[in-house]
């Protein structure tokens, strides 16, 4: 009988991976048999899943860069730096959910083992080097999503953000499998590294590998919320429960633009005279869009989600000036918007008295008179998000700004600062109805605990110091702006 070659399975690279989905398949087993466990418990078994995936992830970067399971998964920079983003979003999102989830009543066990699912699937994609284990990763972090935008089921925003997420996911889904059919057709290969081969000696269908590239960047603009991709944005993030949208916001946004970068920079990096011109006019619309229609809300999440959509903008504006300076930049944005919008969702978690977030912008009239402390918190996640020094989201901007100039886009850094200057307009209004007006009515305490006391403390020192001494994380990013394969 002819003996069948099984191939290696280089188990230390996947670790990560390994260590979240194990740690959900356990909560699940340990909540099929004890289903009335304290949720404590769940909350320290997904930490320690995290820790031990944070472990794995220090463990790698001993290892030489390489390319590993057939190919299919890269071990570089960049898919390192992307697992810190995801590992500490992941993170503070459990330390950010316990008490939050208690007092509206939606604690259910199932929570952690979900958030665990979609923290691996973003790990998968973020070091995914063939086409096919990008679209599954795509396919686990997204049906954990579905089910978690939809964890409060008897609130109707709660549920309608669920069905919009998974009937718009889903034709982003079969849209971004067409991209990878045409990308096949075209050049033979669904392996990225193979595919730059292809595409460089120029043996390939133009017509075909355009249209590839095209469907699959418009399936890489719907999980990141680039224009006109970003419908669903503002529903899903204000009907989901404040954790989950917190922890999409983050980690969606830099597992998304890893494999953009990876697919576009590696794959169809011969070809950037074909796709720049089409992602400079997605950044700047994004950009514009985003920082225009979050002038118009009056709910503290949409507006949030807006400002979202234009950071997604922001970010590629660093894909478009490209090179080394320009994939740096854009990890170094990525890590600070995670910091600082994790900082502003986790503010409306803390804000909320029983479990009910102050989401209208007359509530948080006054907080700054009588919880000085806490809207000192998120005045700097403003400020941060808005891009005024010396927060982390000011040097994002500075670097991705300097890295286009550099690269000859001065057009799009203008764009870019324009939509800065509009966007400043509506967080400094939350800020002046904090800090400048009279709070109206009675007293009402925050829904302040120790985790996600925690959580924001954290987030606040991280958005300073990257802000201040920004040199040491820009250079970690020039370090890990090295792909492989």
């Amino acid at each position: 009988m002819p003996i069948t070659q099984t191939p290696e399975v280089a188990w230390r690279a996947i670790a990560p991976a390994l260590a979240l989905a194990g740690g959900g398949v356990i909560a699940l087993l340990v909540i099929a048999a004890r289903p009335k466990i304290h949720r404590a418990a769940l909350a320290a078994l997904s930490l320690a899943a995290i820790g031990a995936a944070s472990w794995s992830t220090f463990d790698l970067c001993a290892l030489r860069y390489r390319v590993v399971m057939q190919g299919s998964v890269a071990v570089d920079g960049v898919s390192l730096f992307a697992n810190l983003i995801l590992l500490v979003t992941a993170a503070m999102t459990v330390l950010l959910s316990y008490h939050y989830l208690e007092r509206r009543r939606i604690h259910r066990a199932e929570y952690y083992p979900l958030l665990l699912f979609a923290t691996c699937g973003m790990v998968l994609l973020a070091a995914a080097n063939d086409l096919i284990l990008v679209f599954l990763a795509i396919e686990v972090l997204s049906l954990a999503l579905y089910v978690l935008a939809g964890m409060a089921r008897r609130d109707a925003g709660s549920q309608e953000a669920a069905l919009k997420y998974l009937l718009l996911g889903a034709f982003s889904t079969a849209i971004f499998l067409y991209g990878i059919a045409l990308s096949f057709g075209a050049t033979g290969t669904t392996n990225l590294g193979r595919t730059a081969v292809k595409v460089a000696s120029g043996g390939v269908d133009a017509r075909l590998t355009s249209a590839a590239m095209a469907l699959l960047a418009i399936g890489f603009g719907f999980k990141v919320s680039v224009v006109p991709f970003h419908m669903w944005t503002p529903d899903v993030y204000q009907g989901a429960p404040t954790s989950v949208t917190g922890f999409m916001a983050a980690g969606t946004k830099a597992a998304g633009f890893a494999a953009l970068l990876r697919v576009f920079l590696v794959s169809f990096g011969a070809l950037q005279w074909s796709w720049r011109p089409v992602l400079w006019g997605l950044a700047a619309a994004t950009m514009v869009v985003g920082s225009i229609l979050a002038i118009a809300q009056s709910d503290v999440k949409r507006m949030l989600a807006y400002s979202s959509i234009a950071h997604a903008g922001f970010v590629l504006v660093g894909v478009v000036a490209g090179g080394r300076e320009g994939l740096s930049a854009s990890l170094f944005y990525l890590l600070a918007y995670a910091v600082m919008v994790l900082g502003a969702f986790g503010a409306v978690i803390v804000s909320a008295p029983d479990g009910r977030e102050r989401l209208s912008f007359g509530e948080w009239a006054g907080l700054g008179q009588r919880h000085p402390v806490f809207a000192g918190a998120m005045t700097l996640f403003l400020l941060s998000l808005a891009g005024i020094p010396p927060t982390a989201g000011f040097m994002g901007k500075f670097f991705v700004f300097s890295a286009a100039v550099q690269a000859g886009e001065t057009p799009l850094v203008v764009v870019g600062v324009l939509a800065s200057v509009v966007a400043a307009f509506f967080y400094l209004r939350l800020i002046v109805l904090m800090w400048l007006t009279e709070p109206a009515g009675e007293a009402q305490e925050l829904g302040a605990s120790p985790a996600p006391a925690l959580a924001l403390a954290l987030a606040a020192a991280a958005t300073l110091a990257f802000g201040v001494y920004p040199q040491a994380i820009m250079d970690l990013a020039r370090a890990a702006s090295v792909f492989t394969g």
